[in-house]
């Protein structure tokens, strides 16, 4: 949370420890220390802005009653040189503070003087984090799914950084087992046929266009070369062509998207480093494995797993488990990151224990890998589900959607809910330049605030800096709720990033212009007290950088006219 509120929340112990001491001295309370409480934001602000229940967990040591002991506790309490104007018992004890209008004036100081760092914290202590995300298989486009998963992912990312860690993006390229035989017999075919050879393709192979360029683009560079080569080789050398061009259009793709990797980690480096083969080592060193029907199985449920499971099947070969084992024990051990955090498909649920159970057999923590499962996405359009592309007829993938949706719709709309929420994009909606588009509404909220500087300035009135004694004129209810929310925006990031949730910060942005407009349409900048009105403008600039901030914290642009 900011330091403004870290005060005001400090000052409420110390008041009541203060006035605790004093009633014990006027003898109004027995001796005694009182246990520990918590303070908290009511729901009705009308009963204060922070109550504390510290009379209610006193009753016992000082064998009195809750609302004797706040009474008591209230009558001696000194709010002198704090960010409190009243005290007072309420209900069955609890002790409820007011905040006065200095508190109101500290909070917009302080978005001032941050500016652009306004909202970050130290709560992360420097630790690292790898969020590895999207990771869509090589062999072809990505899908919704991936889409959803970049937006979360990198917003992610950057509210962990904000939150005073030291975060990295990661991609893994499942350049190894069987999509890539798949992918090496699927362009194997359509070579072929390019030559003539009168071959199906089998069901379960890759049918897309994308294999079918692949393989004529083959053609033209080296001819039949390949034609009369060992399926080995032919294979070989078309996966080395087309799957560089298909991991370099992933990239270009995510870039589009706004999302940059500081890491492309391909599976098959764990393979040819021998990084597989040593973490299966280390699992029978430590006796977590045993031999049956050929196959080496890890006894998994020692660790809590249904059963146990595979690790190399009796003709050698590994499980596909055993390099994402390794992946992530590279991520924890070799590389060394504090929180390794994965976002996944919800259909990994029984994946999730395995993995953990080998990593704690490998002897690492394995809280330490956090995985966020994500639900499906349903595309909307004129109100129904839709599962194709009215342009192309075919599904729609991330390229796609993009050509139809604005990319800030496209990440704020993947943000808004949940991870383990199902997610339904209304395309139609995406579009729409109305208070009804939740991320159009935000950045309206921004454009507003720089067409009133721009109005007032030819006026001749200009943004300037604020005197405390003008900040004291926020006084309107609309004016104060405004500047709470501002408030608390460190503690909703830090809430965020320890319930690795972004849709925490897109709730945050609705909010905020939601009380703007509230604000806009009850207090007038432009009045006649030219100190009120400097005041206004100053809680309006103190808006527009948040708002500035949260939008581009999210990678979401922060238009000055609309």
């Amino acid at each position: 949370m900011s330091f403004i509120v870290k005060k005001a929340e400090g000052q409420i112990y110390d008041i009541i420890g203060n006035a605790l001491k004093k009633a014990q001295e006027n003898g109004e309370l027995p001796e005694g220390e009182m246990p520990e409480f918590k303070t908290e934001i009511p729901a009705d602000r009308s009963h204060g802005d922070y109550s504390a229940n510290a009379a209610m967990v006193s009753a016992r040591v000082f064998r009195t009653a809750p609302i004797k002991i706040a009474e008591i506790l209230c009558k001696n309490a000194d709010l002198s040189g704090t960010y409190f104007s009243h005290v007072e018992a309420a209900g069955a004890g609890f002790i409820n503070f007011t905040l006065n209008g200095k508190y109101y004036g500290d909070i917009l100081t302080d978005v001032a003087e941050k500016g652009e760092k306004y909202g970050h914290s130290d709560y992360g202590k420097g630790k690292s984090a790898l969020v590895e995300f999207v990771s869509a298989n090589p062999t072809g486009p990505m899908h919704i799914g991936n889409a959803r998963g970049g937006a979360m992912g990198d917003c992610l990312a950057e509210i962990l950084t904000w939150a005073g860690y030291r975060t990295e993006r990661e991609f893994y390229i499942n350049d190894g087992g069987n999509q890539i035989e798949k992918f090496g017999l699927s362009l194997d075919i359509r070579y072929r046929q390019h030559f003539g050879e009168d071959i199906e393709m089998p069901e379960d192979s890759y049918h897309g266009q994308d294999i079918i360029d692949h393989a004529n683009n083959f053609a033209e560079i080296y001819g039949d070369k390949y034609i009369n080569a060992s399926e080995e080789e032919r294979r070989k050398a078309l996966v080395e062509y087309a799957l560089p061009l298909n991991i370099q259009g992933l990239e270009r793709d995510l870039l589009k998207y706004k999302i940059k990797y500081d890491t492309w980690f391909h599976e098959s480096d764990l393979h040819k480093s021998g990084a597989a083969k040593e973490v299966v080592d280390l699992l029978t060193k430590n006796g977590y494995t045993y031999e049956k029907d050929g196959a080496l199985w890890f006894k998994a449920e020692q660790f809590g797993c249904d059963k146990d499971f595979v690790l190399r099947r009796s003709n050698g070969f590994f499980t596909y488990i055993v390099p994402d084992i390794a992946y992530h024990y590279n991520k924890l051990v070799t590389r060394g990151f504090d929180r390794a955090i994965d976002i996944l498909g919800a259909d990994h649920h029984g994946y999730v224990p395995r993995l953990k159970g080998a990593i704690q057999a490998l002897g690492v923590d394995s809280s330490r890998i956090e995985v966020i499962l994500m639900q499906m996405v349903r595309l909307v359009k004129d109100g129904e589900i839709i599962k194709a592309s009215k342009r192309s007829g075919k599904a729609i993938t991330l390229v796609t959607l993009l050509d139809e949706v604005p990319i800030d719709a496209a990440r704020f709309f993947f943000n808004m809910r949940e991870a383990n929420s199902h997610c339904d994009f209304d395309l139609d909606l995406a579009i729409e330049e109305s208070s009804s588009n939740p991320v159009y509404y935000c950045q309206y909220a921004h454009a507003r605030i720089c067409s009133i500087f721009r109005k007032m300035k030819e006026k001749g009135t200009e943004v300037t800096g604020c005197t405390e004694e003008q900040l004291l004129l926020l006084e309107a209810p609309e004016e104060r709720e405004l500047i709470r929310h501002i408030a608390s925006l460190t503690g909703e990031i830090e809430t965020a990033a320890r319930t690795l949730d972004p849709s925490k910060i897109t709730k945050y942005a609705m909010d905020l212009a939601t009380l703007f407009h509230k604000f806009y349409n009850a207090c007038r900048c432009d009045v006649e007290d030219k100190n009120l009105c400097n005041a206004r403008l100053f809680l309006c600039k103190c808006v527009k950088d948040v708002m500035y901030n949260v939008l581009t914290m999210m990678k979401i642009s922060a238009p000055e006219s609309m």
